[in-house]
């Protein structure tokens, strides 16, 4: 369970790179600020479960699933897999992590 702990913190870094990269890049003002803003929820997120592992994971998730409708939404409306596609990939991989991750630290199936 450690792992996901720190991988919490891995999607917060890409995704807070991800809204870096999208100002650079585009001059987005909207990317720079949902991925500041996401990845500081991730970061608080990762803070969380080092004190309370299911309620941290469980934050963690949510925000993993709201970032990956937004993605898909995007990819659907650009069809260009850089950058939508992949952080789509990349949050479908992290809410399936973090809802498991959560499902086993509540009790899992004896729960």
């Amino acid at each position: 369970m450690t792992s996901l702990i720190w991988l919490i913190l891995l999607y917060a870094v890409l995704v807070l790179a991800g809204g870096f990269m999208g100002y650079i890049k585009a001059q987005s003002k909207a990317s720079l600020i949902s991925g500041v803003g996401s990845g500081v929820a991730l970061a608080i997120a990762w803070y969380i479960a080092l004190q309370n592992l299911t309620f941290g994971l469980f934050l963690a998730a949510l925000i993993a699933l709201a970032l990956l409708i937004t993605f898909i939404v995007r990819f659907r409306k650009t069809g260009k897999f850089m950058p939508a596609g992949l952080m789509a990939i990349l949050s479908l991989l992290a809410s399936i992590a973090f809802s498991a991750g959560w499902f086993l630290a509540r009790g899992g199936a004896n729960a």
